[in-house]
Formats: structure tokens, C-alpha cells, sequence
């Protein structure tokens, strides 16, 4: 029998914003693996301190390249992918012996987490359960204490390595904004924030429901924000 593979989602940050299902399947596993950076004892693994069993086993992937080889240069993908595949070739083996692994998920798993590498490779090798999580786009404009939409407002999600050119443009279009994935690329999201006119109306949120959490307006923050920061624009659209 086949064991099955969940890949579970933590939510921004706070074990007490986990789902009652994602906290039993975390107390309960057996088999726990987790993302991290080599040295690093991971941010997914960090949620769940103290909530493992006393004999869970522990499989931290740590990722090959992360800012090391630019996203555009043909060894940053090759380096990545066959770091997906030996992970998905662990997970499968495990399964096919019988046992059930949880792994753990920051946010979502379907939004922007590397699960989803995952995921599409396991597809005919073992069962796969995913447990949705609270976004931490959610837990940012919850933080912010302002609704990021209101009545007929177009919401855009956007990623903050994309061409400055098509940030402008974007960020111009929409009535409420999120942008994901900022850190280094702060002062280039700043620049296209300002050509899009929308400096008054930018704010970052730091480590979104987190011990340390902190939101800014967008012109007050640092040269670099830190890997959990999101920007956001709230919508000022249709009201009764």
C-alpha cells in the first residue's frame, strides 16, 4: 500500500493561524520535510517548533542556488530542477514503502511555494494531498488594518522580478495591488511606484503576522526589505 504525500500550508507565520486540519497532520506525521537555505534551519520548520512528535523524521531539502546565479542564466533552472527531482524521487520512495510525509508548506502551496515543483513531478508516482493555508498576501492586508478591496476593484498580484517597464505599467492599471517576492528588488519596485504615480497609497508590510511584524508606507522603508515584506495598495472602489 502507498503511503501519501501531503503538502501542507502554514500560513503567514503563526502556528495558531494554521488550519485544525494542517495542525493534525503536523502533530501526527511520522515523516516531516521542509525547504531551506544550507545553514539555515528554515522558516516552515520554524512554525512548527514544539508541535512534531518525539520520533518524527526529519528531511530539510535545502535549496542548491538562491540569489547566487541570476533567474535568467540557463543554470540557475538546470541547478533547481534536478534539485526538484532528487526531492520528489526521496518523497516517492517513502511512499512506496507505506508511509505517509507532510511537507511543509509556508503560505499556500499553490501560491508561489515551492511545493509546486513537487507536485507536478509526483504526478504518477504517489498520492498526493494538498492542505490549502491562509496566504500571507491575506495576513499582510489584515495587518495593514485597511480592506485591500471594495465593491467591483480589480485585485492584482504581482511579483516585484519582473522588468520595471511592466511593474509601471501594471501598478498603473489596477485598482488594489499585492507584490510578492520583493527583497532586493525594493528600490527598482520603488521606482516604479513613483512612475506610476501611486507613491501616496504604497505600503510594506513586514513579516506579516509574525512577532515582528512592521508596516510602513512604502517611501519610509529601508533599502532592503526583508524576505517576508509585501507591498500593497488598497482599493477605494465601489461603496454603499
Amino acid at each position: 500500500m502507498s503511503g501519501t504525500i501531503y503538502g501542507v500550508g502554514l500560513g503567514p507565520g503563526a502556528q495558531d493561524l494554521m488550519s485544525v486540519r494542517a495542525d493534525r497532520l503536523v502533530r501526527s506525521a511520522r515523516h516531516i520535510a521542509f525547504f531551506r537555505k544550507v545553514g539555515r534551519p528554515g522558516h516552515a520548520r520554524k512554525i512548527v517548533a514544539g508541535m512534531l512528535r518525539p520520533d518524527a523524521i526529519e528531511y530539510p531539502m535545502e535549496y542548491p542556488v538562491t540569489t547566487e546565479i541570476p533567474l535568467a542564466d540557463p543554470r540557475y533552472n538546470a541547478r533547481l530542477s534536478g534539485f526538484y527531482a532528487e526531492c520528489t524521487q526521496h518523497l516517492a520512495v517513502l511512499a512506496g514503502t507505506g508511509e505517509d510525509v507532510v511537507v511543509l508548506c509556508e503560505g499556500d502551496p499553490f501560491f508561489y511555494g515551492s511545493f509546486m515543483h513537487l507536485h507536478s513531478r509526483l504526478a504518477g508516482m504517489a498520492p498526493v494531498l494538498v492542505v490549502p493555508g491562509i496566504t500571507g498576501m491575506s495576513g499582510a492586508w489584515t495587518a495593514s488594518g485597511t480592506p485591500i478591496t471594495w465593491g467591483d476593484d480589480v485585485l492584482t498580484v504581482l511579483t516585484a522580478t519582473m522588468p520595471e517597464e511592466e511593474l509601471v505599467q501594471r501598478i498603473r492599471d489596477t485598482d488594489a495591488l499585492v507584490v510578492m517576492k520583493i527583497g532586493r528588488n525594493l528600490d527598482k519596485l520603488r521606482r516604479a511606484v513613483t512612475l506610476a504615480g501611486r507613491d501616496d497609497a504604497a505600503w510594506l508590510v513586514e513579516h506579516a503576522q509574525m512577532a515582528e511584524q512592521r508596516v510602513t508606507r512604502l517611501c519610509d522603508a529601508q533599502a532592503i526589505a526583508p524576505y517576508f515584506s509585501i507591498l500593497l495598495i488598497h482599493g477605494s472602489g465601489r461603496r454603499p
